[in-house]
């Protein structure tokens, strides 16, 4: 008798909410304000199911629950029209909050390794028997010199060729940099040993040669943007790595998830940057335009960027956006009962 009246209880103080989730969920239109009332009831029925089915077991009670959050499921994972805005809003929104968001990551990888990019390089400047015992003669001269493999690289393959190659091997580089952060972030830092070591030998050999102009002349036009994606990949990839560490206030899996599905975005947004890199590299890099307007070219892609993340980040970030997906889309993710 005494369970029969805290069920009666507990329907009375619960069955307000609902009835509202039940209307909602055989609404054929939806406000927006209307879709997060719907989420929000789903999910404390949902808990309320779940308190039901735990401590006061009543069949009827587990039944009409059940229906309740299987319509309201529905409604919330029926498909959508596929809408421009979806894109438009990802570009002018998600995607530089969430570039925004991991600023102090990126940023910090890009001063570190730029820096030790020029410590390396300036240390194999000055010391010639360094660079002979990592290259032999023969090959330093067939790098450095006019028409060596340095320069002859950019043309080794027809434009549109090269850049698809260019393409598709740095953006399967940042991927596999940005989501093996997991991994402690380790396989982050030999990429960018290994991105650091290439870059500082050939400034070395070229600059040792006399050739420091042509060197530069080739590197910065897609350098500036190709080298900035990369860090942001490595940067991501680190706070993944350190959310396993230090998840914060969240559990250790819905600390994952999140920054994962953030960092999704991330790795969307730097495949659309590589692109645009691959396609400065093949087309504006070897071509026989002035080397201010090449590597002009290349500081206005940066500038771009920087721009991009900077203003048009921040102002997303700083109005909640976080670059998440929205709560209707993480609906699947939730723990649901019933």
């Amino acid at each position: 008798m005494g369970a029969k009246v805290d069920i009666d209880a507990f329907v009375i103080r619960h069955a307000a909410r609902w009835n509202r989730l039940d209307r909602l969920a055989r609404q054929h239109k939806l406000t927006v304000a209307e879709v997060d009332e719907l989420l929000e009831l789903h999910q404390a029925t949902a808990t309320d199911l779940s308190l039901v089915r735990t401590a006061l077991p009543d069949t009827e009670l587990i039944g009409r629950l059940s229906a309740t959050l299987a319509l309201s499921r529905s409604a919330l994972t029926a498909p959508r029209k596929f809408k421009w805005s979806s894109i438009t809003s990802f570009f002018s929104t998600k995607l530089p909050a969430a570039l925004y968001r991991y600023r102090y990551w990126w940023v910090t990888v890009a001063v570190l390794s730029l820096l030790v990019s020029f410590v390396l390089a300036w240390w194999l400047i000055k010391h010639p028997e360094a660079r002979t015992a990592l290259l032999p003669s023969s090959d330093i001269q067939q790098l450095t010199q006019p028409g060596g493999s340095f320069e002859t690289y950019y043309k080794s393959a027809p434009a549109q060729d090269f850049a698809a190659q260019v393409w598709t091997n740095n953006f399967w580089l940042a991927l596999g940099t940005l989501f093996s952060g997991p991994l402690l972030g380790l396989p982050v830092f030999y990429m960018l040993w290994e991105n650091t070591m290439n870059l500082s030998l050939n400034a070395a050999y070229m600059i040792s040669a006399g050739r420091g102009d042509v060197f530069f002349t080739l590197i910065l036009p897609h350098g500036m943007l190709e080298l900035t994606s990369l860090f942001v990949a490595a940067g991501v990839g680190l706070k993944l790595g350190w959310t396993m560490i230090d998840p914060g206030p969240r559990t250790r899996l819905a600390a994952l998830e999140q920054e994962g599905r953030i960092a999704s975005v991330v790795g969307i947004g730097m495949i659309c940057t590589l692109l645009c890199t691959g396609i400065i590299e093949a087309f504006v890099t070897p071509s026989n335009l002035p080397p201010a307007i090449r590597i002009g070219i290349g500081a206005l892609a940066e500038l771009a960027f920087l721009l991009y993340v900077f203003v048009i980040g921040r102002q997303a970030y700083l109005r909640g956006e976080t670059g998440d997906l929205d709560s209707i889309d993480q609906v699947d993710a939730l723990p649901v009962v019933g």
